[in-house]
């Protein structure tokens, strides 16, 4: 699978502020295009699911996601924060970068996987790349994202 097919279905929501880690989901959440009650219920699961244990990964990046059966194929919000905030990271470092994932439960493609990959081989480059955190255009953030992990190949 190409890099670029990965991230077909993804919104880029820069300088994004929140004071704790539910706000953030539930502003991440609310740019997906579909109605209230899927967005409630994508909230409540990727809430439940941080239940479980915090998705915050380390190096100020977390990954909330869920496999959620309203889901029709893949979709990615990307935020670059404003300010970091507390995600209860397992380096109990503050977060810069959120990438929430949905897909749904029937992937044959393996897709859902794949991108948890890609997006934690990202981690140690995001914060050194400078364009990441100096662009004010969402194509150009996702395009340098891309990039990046091309030449990770």
């Amino acid at each position: 699978m190409k890099v670029r097919d990965i991230f077909k279905n993804t919104i880029v929501a820069l300088d994004v502020e929140a004071s704790s880690k539910e706000e953030l989901i539930r502003k991440l959440v609310d740019y997906f295009p579909f109605d209230k009650y899927k967005k409630d219920f994508i909230y409540d699961t990727i809430l439940k699911r941080e239940s479980f244990g915090s998705t915050g990964i380390g190096d100020g990046i977390a990954i909330p996601h869920a496999r959620i059966l309203l889901i029709k194929e893949l979709s990615i919000i990307i935020a670059r924060l404003k300010k970091p905030i507390d995600f209860n990271s397992i380096d109990n470092k503050p977060v810069k970068f959120v990438f929430l994932i949905v897909a749904p439960p029937n992937d044959p493609k393996n897709r859902y996987l794949i991108t948890l990959g890609k997006i934690a081989e990202l981690a140690v480059e995001l914060n050194k790349n400078k364009k990441l955190f100096e662009t004010n255009d969402q194509n150009e953030f996702l395009e340098e994202l891309i990039k990046i992990l091309e030449k990770k190949k």
